[in-house]
């Protein structure tokens, strides 16, 4: 039966999509629910929100600071210098800058100017950018000193502008600046926006493409959601005491920064508070400093502020809410953020790149009675279903794969026409590659994954990849990679090897992928074995047998 945080929500939603609501839902061609009031493109939606929250301060970094207005502006012009440089409608421009305020005006800039945003990993090395570049193409990439070498090492010869971002965005800008400045040109709802590379159990990471109604369909997917609950709490008679505040905490190039983070902010007026790089103490300064509302993050993340031994130095007072996505939070996890942040009710959000964040939400009362679900689906732009034999949707209780079907779903993967067809049901469900099922009030609980891949701490791993860089190894002759549970990233990559010749060493393997992978991909157990792995009968390695035996020995140390 329907709780009754539910029952209100319901309420309220109906109110804010009904005759006369702020949001008003049409259909698109393929019977999808779309937003018909709101802007469909990514760069008049950055016109039309930046100036209806003008005089917010958009983004705080450091000692700088910048309005909604300001952010728009700096936009504008470097788009407009961007199209005078020959970057034209369709054209891929990577973006790989560490979280700052010139990775926003950058990525603004080249939606702008026409471009497809193409999101490098920031974390990767050069092999990894290698594929990634050399896949989509860019005919710039936008790059930090920190990334620019890694760029240059691919030996792909790419045109790239490296930009100080240490400095403040007019500033940091200058390397793009100075030639002549063009128009910008008309983008439709359906031109291709962004391409953000996810990581399956096929190995090497593909290119996942939205087109800009996918992506402003994603972001208002959460818009939507939070009105529903701005108006319950209204109802309630307990507004916002303080303005919406975000800490941009986890990495722009992911979806969850790109997407629920990022636009939502610039839909809803809520200013970013932005960190280079994750650091709990550092964290809490700002929550502090700035009267942050709002924290999303891995799960880890939050683990990591209610351990730290500073915690009670720090007034957290104004969060008000503590949200979790890209890995499952622990069931043990949610009442003790709860009794950790009195103020802040927890949240978890569900979905992939392959749909643009959006999926399932579940939060406060409802999260605390079912912590070990992700939630309902996100009404009304996100279809939900349990696919069986034959992609038949399953009913309530039963098990089967998970499919999201929306119009923030990509509309594919860049030149690949095999692994689009793949992931896609008939009927235009993403397959999600995880197992679970529906409860009978529409909550979604996952209980196993298909895929063969590793989430880190909210980075996917494919452990095909892994294992292909271990293979290259002289002295190995076998491996097998798969997940380890751990208690504050929620799993890591694991190896068992098989070294015929002997003589390797798990340090020495270490050092080797080191120069391969990066730093997150890196095994954080090895195991070197002198006998075979073992196998099934149609002679693969038995990897469910392997994963059983030695998650018991990572459990015991």
């Amino acid at each position: 039966m329907p709780s009754a945080l539910d029952r209100k929500y319901d309420a309220v939603l109906e109110k804010v999509l009904g005759e006369g609501g702020r949001v008003q839902i049409g259909r698109d061609p393929d019977g999808r629910a779309i937003v018909t009031n709101l802007p469909p493109t990514l760069p008049s939606l950055f016109d039309v929100f930046c100036m209806l929250h003008g005089e917010v301060e958009g983004v705080v970094a450091g000692d700088e600071r910048l309005t909604f207005a300001e952010l728009n502006q700096h936009a504008t012009r470097l788009a407009r210098a961007l199209a005078g440089s020959g970057i034209v409608k369709g054209d891929r421009v990577g973006i790989a800058m560490r979280n700052c305020p010139t990775w926003i005006v950058a990525w603004m800039a080249v939606l702008k100017a026409g471009g497809v945003a193409t999101l490098i990993n920031g974390w990767w090395q050069a092999d990894e950018m290698r594929h990634a570049l050399s896949l989509t193409e860019p005919k710039l990439v936008i790059a930090d000193a920190s990334r620019a070498p890694r760029i240059d090492a691919t030996g792909l010869g790419i045109a790239t502008a490296v930009l100080p971002v240490e400095r403040k965005v007019e500033e940091a800008m200058g390397p793009l600046l100075g030639g002549p400045d063009a128009d910008l040109p008309s983008v439709a709802p359906e031109d291709d926006a962004t391409i953000l590379f996810t990581s399956g159990s096929t190995g090497v990471a593909k290119g996942a493409v939205s087109t800009h109604r996918a992506v402003t369909t994603g972001v208002y997917a959460y818009a939507i959601g939070l009105l529903t609950l701005l108006g319950i709490k209204e109802s309630e008679g307990q507004p916002p005491v303080n303005p919406p505040k975000t800490l941009v905490n986890v990495p722009l190039f992911h979806v969850t920064g790109e997407v629920p983070v990022l636009l939502n902010s610039l839909v809803i007026g809520r200013t970013m508070v932005l960190m280079p790089k994750w650091d709990a103490g550092e964290a809490m300064r700002l929550i502090e400093a700035e009267k942050v509302t709002y924290f999303v993050g891995v799960p880890t993340m939050s683990l990591e502020m209610m351990t730290h031994p500073d915690r009670d130095k720090y007034d957290l007072s104004t969060l008000t809410d503590i949200a979790a996505g890209g890995a499952p939070r622990p069931v043990a996890h949610v009442e003790r953020l709860e009794e950790t942040f009195r103020g802040a009710q927890p949240a978890l959000g569900y979905g992939l790149t392959e749909t643009n964040a959006v999926g399932c939400g579940n939060f406060w009362a409802n999260y605390h009675d079912k912590p070990a679900s992700t939630g309902r689906a996100q009404r009304p732009l996100v279809e939900l279903a349990i696919l069986g034999e034959g992609d038949v949707h399953l009913p309530p209780g039963e098990r089967g794969e998970v499919a999201i079907r929306s119009a923030a779903n990509i509309r594919g993967y860049w030149r690949d026409e095999e692994a689009t067809r793949a992931a896609f049901t008939a009927d235009g469900y993403v397959r999600t590659g995880d197992v679970g099922y529906l409860d009978e009030d529409g909550y979604l609980f996952i209980v196993d994954r298909k895929k063969d891949i590793v989430i880190r701490g909210g980075e996917n791993i494919s452990a095909q990849e892994v294992e292909a860089a271990i293979y290259t190894h002289p002295a190995v002759s076998e491996a097998a990679v798969f997940g380890v549970p751990d208690e504050r990233l929620g799993e890591v990559p694991a190896a068992v090897v098989y070294a015929e010749t002997g003589g390797l060493t798990r340090d020495a393997l270490l050092e080797f992928l080191a120069g391969q992978l990066a730093q997150f991909k890196l095994p954080a157990y090895v195991w070197i074995r002198e006998e075979p792995l073992p196998k099934l009968g149609t002679g693969k390695i038995d990897k469910v047998e392997l994963r059983d035996r030695y998650r018991k020995i990572a459990d015991a140390a």
